[in-house]
């Protein structure tokens, strides 16, 4: 569900406004740093041996392996516990963040931060609750700084006892410009924000990017996830238009590439994206190509509509809801919201289900790809909440507009009650291809992303085709998708000239072809009277999607096969 601003108020999310910020006591809660193995003493050779486990033949072995390397930097006693004494309830939490394994970068640290606030300031009843997911060259240092900032912006803000909303509102644009103006280098780097103000029984949730909060909900037997954040990505249709309207080109890298038709502007959905996800890029080049269209930080890509402005939904807990979920979308690639719940009431200790979550993403993320993202997660258990009055309802989550002072907040201008349970639906079950890291290797080595070699980069017309020629050919109709397009990757465009010889008897037959064009005769001679004469015996033709050159493929002996050319197509 987008956020409830009307088209005319579009302009202005787009551009951050410089926030008005009166000092006020700054009082702070206890902080709780985030966990990398890279800065936990004796424990980067627990890590190095989890990852050789995990590449290697018992994957299993690795995981178990994970789990028990995570159990040491989870709160010793389990969860922990905090009192909201407005409502007499408890909320107890537990908490882990594992870096990333990435091959080409053994040391890389853990761009994911997070932060724990219990009390949040000086009342007893406010807990806050942040996760925040670095990206680009710095985007550690960007994640950690965001994380610091953005809960003394929030303390600070002159409305903050007033208007939880208003002021989540203005932290967040402030952050982001106090970002802009540090050190650091937010031109192609940046973080997503996730946070969760706890007030007395009233949730307060703030969104910017891409990772994700989810609360259970009772229903009869069951429970139920109902998503409290919503993925901002181009594939929610307002804020592809939004970042239209911004300047910003919205296309997947196999489009930019040529490899698709750019014209093409509806992809699905993150479950069916084929791991090649649309990304934002400005109007005459390549960069920055982001898959998410908010972040705090990105400078560059800020210009292009990828802005700070949160969604904030507000809900009341009830006994209806026993637990939330915070985490970073490493633990959303390929866990679904209602998977996370299950797993989580599995475990009446939620240490024991922070585990379970990370220890199940690790191990899909080595499924599904070459390494893995950094993975956090907070799961709090909501204890003792009795309902304000008898026969009450639950009420459902509501989304507040990003520009609060744009949309009155009571009267016929209150936001309606929207459920938002099936709104997030990025789950990925299929590989993806290695270049759709390409942007994302680039921009933290600090080299431009450029696609491939002319050789081998085809057009989405020209792709189809080869697919089609393809589709009921013998050696090819078994192959994976993912197989297909690898075979489609390597292939190579060649013209040739009329009266050309493309293959001759007895010569080297190196080559598969797929006929793109044109028309090509294959000739024999026969004797006859008057001595030998040419004889058409076949023509191929791209009308008949025509091949030629299997035996090329068929024959080549096994040792020597990295050694052929790679197919090509005329």
């Amino acid at each position: 569900m987008g956020c409830v601003y009307s088209r005319s108020c579009i302009g202005q999310v787009c551009i951050p406004r410089e926030a008005r910020i009166k000092q006020v006591e700054n009082a702070r809660g206890a902080e709780i740093d985030v966990f990398s193995p890279a800065k936990s003493e004796g424990q980067d050779d627990q890590v190095q041996e989890l990852n050789q486990l995990s590449f290697g033949r018992d994957t299993e072995a690795g995981i178990k392996r994970l789990s028990r390397v995570s159990a040491q930097f989870l709160p010793p006693d389990g969860g922990r516990t905090v009192r909201v004494p407005s409502e007499n309830y408890e909320l107890r939490y537990s908490f882990l963040s594992q870096r990333g394994y990435y091959p080409d970068a053994l040391d890389k640290a853990n761009q994911d931060s997070f932060c724990i606030h219990t009390p949040f300031g000086t009342d007893p009843n406010d807990h806050f609750l942040g996760v925040f997911d670095g990206h680009g060259e710095y985007g550690a240092e960007c994640s950690q700084f965001v994380k610091r900032k953005l809960c003394e912006n929030l303390l600070r803000g002159s409305r903050f006892h007033v208007d939880p909303v208003e002021a989540c509102h203005a932290a967040f644009l402030t952050t982001n410009s106090q970002l802009h103006a540090d050190s650091i280098d937010d031109s192609m780097s940046g973080t997503t924000a996730i946070t969760i103000l706890v007030r007395g029984r009233t949730i307060y949730v703030a969104n910017a990017g891409d990772s994700r909060a989810v609360v259970a909900q009772r229903r009869g037997k069951d429970l139920v996830a109902v998503d409290l954040s919503i993925d901002q990505t181009p594939f929610r249709t307002d804020e592809l238009e939004r970042v239209k309207l911004c300047g910003a080109r919205v296309l997947t890298l196999d489009q930019i590439e040529g490899l698709k038709n750019p014209d093409v502007q509806s992809w699905g959905t993150e479950e069916d994206d084929e791991g090649d996800p649309p990304r934002l890029w400005v109007q005459n080049g390549m960069y920055p190509g982001t898959a998410f269209t908010r972040s705090v930080g990105d400078s560059i890509a800020e210009t292009i509509g990828v802005v700070a402005n949160p969604e904030i939904v507000v809900m009341e807990l009830t006994p209806d809801y026993p637990f939330f979920v915070i985490a970073s979308d490493g633990v959303f690639e390929f866990l679904s919201s209602q998977t996370v719940v299950d797993m989580v009431a599995l475990h009446k200790d939620p240490r024991d289900a922070c585990a379970a979550i990370v220890a199940e993403s690790y191990r899909l993320w080595l499924q599904y790809e070459t390494r893995t993202d950094d993975i956090t997660i907070i799961v709090v258990h909501v204890n003792g909440l009795n309902n304000v009055m008898e026969g009450t309802t639950s009420p459902g989550p509501t989304m507040i507009p990003s520009t609060p002072q744009v949309v009155e907040l009571t009267g016929s201008e209150s936001p309606a009650t929207m459920s938002m349970n099936s709104r997030n639906q990025r789950v990925r079950h299929d590989v993806s291809r290695a270049r759709l890291r390409a942007i994302e290797s680039s921009l933290e080595s600090g080299n431009v992303w450029l696609p491939s070699s002319p050789a081998h980069r085809k057009t989405w017309e020209e792709e189809a085709h080869i697919e089609r020629a393809l589709h009921d050919h013998f050696l090819f109709r078994k192959l994976t998708d993912s197989q297909c397009q690898v075979l489609l990757d390597c292939m190579q465009r060649v013209e040739v000239q009329a009266g050309d010889i493309v293959v001759q008897q007895g010569g080297e037959g190196d080559c598969f072809f797929v006929v793109g064009n044109g028309e090509f005769e294959v000739f024999a001679t026969q004797e006859e009277k008057h001595g030998e004469v040419p004889r058409v015996l076949q023509r191929y033709t791209a009308e008949k999607l025509s091949c030629f050159g299997e035996l090329a493929l068929i024959f080549c002996p096994a040792g020597i096969i990295n050694h052929f050319r790679p197919p090509c197509v005329v």
